[in-house]
């Protein structure tokens, strides 16, 4: 069996979900970044047009696209350290939770991370920097920024301050749905970790920023002001805490 390759963006949450069930299996692999910018055109090219999202996993001579279908596949072929129930009831309802993260945190948080990371002229450059760490030439700074900021606005919405505003709003009410799942327990579903809690801990990553996730970028004004406004809440705690206690142990 060759090596499964990993192509991924380092910042995504996405990637991050998928980053972590390889980690969380200990399936050795290799990891390559997908220039950002260009990684819809690297997607379609690696799927053969099926799909234009990162990551997208090279396993078996399959290339999976979408976060779901490659936990699903790396379940199949590496059952070690399970993140599906194995009880049927748990397995359906920690994989609908898993597509309701997906849904529900995953693009607003994306939205909204990006429109607060790039009104402040620090936080932009430190993002550019960050975003051309893949290349094996140096890319200008100044040149690279101006593109990210007509890329993010086009791809992901983000000078759309209306959308920036539901997409807060979205956000909110994702903690507030984490929470009542969880219902002061550890875990979403049973008594183990499973695909359910690092889905919902992973596409948080943007908002909590914790210790063990995979970037940590210049918190505006704008990020802070929110941040700051749901930092006490259980879900954000336990965000934090589920990155401490089940990311750390990884490896990472």
């Amino acid at each position: 069996m060759q090596t499964p390759l990993l192509w991924h963006l380092p910042i995504s949450h996405f990637s991050e979900k998928v980053r972590w069930a390889l980690d969380w299996k200990r399936v050795p692999h290799r990891r390559r970044v997908m220039p950002p910018g260009l990684h819809p055109f690297g997607g379609l090219l690696l799927t053969s047009g099926r799909g234009f999202t990162m990551p997208v996993l090279v396993l078996d001579g399959r290339r999976i696209g979408d976060s779901t279908a490659i936990i699903s596949a790396l379940e199949e072929r590496f059952p070690s350290r399970s993140l599906y129930p194995a009880d049927p009831a748990e397995r359906a309802r920690a994989l609908e939770l898993e597509d309701w993260f997906d849904e529900n945190v995953g693009p607003p948080a994306r939205q909204w991370g990006f429109n607060a990371l790039l009104t402040e002229p620090e936080a932009v450059r430190a993002f550019a920097v960050k975003q051309t760490e893949w290349a094996p030439f140096s890319v200008p700074v100044e040149a690279f920024a101006p593109f990210a900021k007509a890329f993010l606005a086009v791809r992901y919405s983000t000078a759309d301050q209306a959308g920036v505003e539901e997409a807060r709003g979205e956000l909110v009410m994702a903690l507030e749905r984490l929470e009542a799942e969880l219902d002061g327990r550890e875990f979403l579903v049973g008594d183990a970790f499973s695909v359910a809690d690092l889905t919902a801990a992973a596409l948080f990553y943007p908002l909590v920023i914790p210790d063990e996730g995979p970037w940590r970028p210049v918190r505006t004004t704008a990020f802070l002001e929110f941040q700051d406004s749901v930092r006490e809440r259980p879900g954000f705690r336990w965000v934090e805490e589920t990155f401490r206690r089940h990311r750390r142990d990884t490896g990472v």
